[in-house]
């Protein structure tokens, strides 16, 4: 595929925007004080100047009834050179509705760090479709105003994939993890969640090393995609390390051996170099998701010699690590590693 523009690193003092542009919980008056504890966590942990754009607290009520707003807003953050990254504050399930009222120029001429995951997938595919590497990782509300501190594991990651030039290197897994859904209460906000011991990558099958550049995404949302001029050719596919995850809806494990099934019908699969795979959240259906995964890639598709790895620390899991979307990323299955091996920012 053709080599996607990666945006200039962050640091100390620049002016992050943030941005609702699905779910408008942020400006909701019972969220707002969570909105603010992780606006000071960026301020406090990277030197950031968090700024909001016009509609980011407006509610979920007003941004639902006009995806228009939250699209301007996405277009003026990235059209104002004052403005050096661009951080979600939360996914949702109907980014998709901002496409009609996405100018693709604006975000290909004025290239900078868009950051977030779950419904966020949908401006992903907006940035890469610009032409643009955006960076699949923690949202404002969840993982930045997380309860007590940041996990040290997602603040590193953020660290190192947004503000280091240098190349990213291996990426171990998370040693714990919590999928505990504790109720958005302020008198919540200093309880810690319990963390579980993580057993690490799994890797189902594969032999030797394969490289490829990185394309997914939450597999819920890229199903809404489909069909769209969001949806990529076939060439951004080839050769790929295809990553997914799910939501915390979890989905029925039926849906994903449908799902996959499509992604095999559409030859994605055949074309891929490896696929990696977020754990469930909560772990519920974790062999569930891993038996239909076989199913339809191995006993299926036939793809006996492609390298799958399960329960990766992406996506719907505390902590998280950060994906740049067209990074180069190679799979080691006989030492069971995965690396990235070229930087995601310049």
């Amino acid at each position: 595929m053709t080599k996607l523009i990666k945006p200039q690193h962050l640091k100390p003092g620049d002016k992050i925007a943030t941005v609702s542009l699905s779910w408008g919980g942020a400006g909701d008056p019972e969220l707002l004080w969570r909105y603010q504890l992780g606006k000071e966590r960026l301020q406090d942990l990277y030197g950031f100047h968090i700024v909001e754009m016009p509609n980011t607290l407006k509610g979920s009520d007003y941004l639902y009834r006009h995806p228009e707003k939250r699209a301007q807003d996405l277009l003026d953050a990235f059209a104002d050179p004052s403005i050096k990254g661009i951080f979600s504050c939360i996914g949702g399930d109907d980014s998709v509705r901002m496409l009609p009222f996405i100018d693709f120029e604006i975000i290909r001429k004025n290239p900078k760090v868009f950051l977030g995951y779950s419904d966020s997938t949908i401006t992903h595919f907006i940035c890469l479709k610009a032409g643009l590497s955006s960076f699949y990782g923690a949202s404002i509300l969840a993982e930045f105003a997380e309860n007590i501190q940041v996990y040290e594991y997602t603040s590193t990651w953020i660290q190192k994939v947004l503000c280091d030039p240098s190349p990213i290197g291996e990426i171990p897994a998370a040693t714990m993890w919590t999928g505990e859904r504790m109720p958005w209460l302020e008198e919540n906000m200093n309880k810690a969640k319990k963390l579980l011991k993580n057993q690490g990558y799994e890797f189902l099958q594969g032999t030797g090393k394969v490289q490829g550049h990185l394309i997914g995404g939450c597999i819920e949302v890229l199903e809404m995609m489909k069909g769209t001029t969001l949806w990529p050719s076939d060439n951004y596919f080839k050769d790929a390390i295809l990553f997914f995850e799910t939501s915390e809806d979890m989905p029925d494990p039926s849906l994903i051996i449908y799902w996959l099934r499509n992604y095999g019908t559409l030859g994605i699969l055949q074309n891929a170099k490896a696929v990696i795979w977020g754990k469930p959240y909560q772990e519920k259906y974790y062999d569930e998701y891993k038996a239909s995964i076989k199913k339809v890639i191995i006993d299926e598709l036939g793809l006996t010699n492609l390298p799958i790895i399960y329960n990766m620390t992406f996506g719907h899991i505390e902590p998280m690590t950060c994906l740049p979307f067209g990074a180069l990323a190679e799979i080691d299955c006989d030492n069971q590693t995965f690396s990235i091996l070229e930087s995601g920012v310049i």
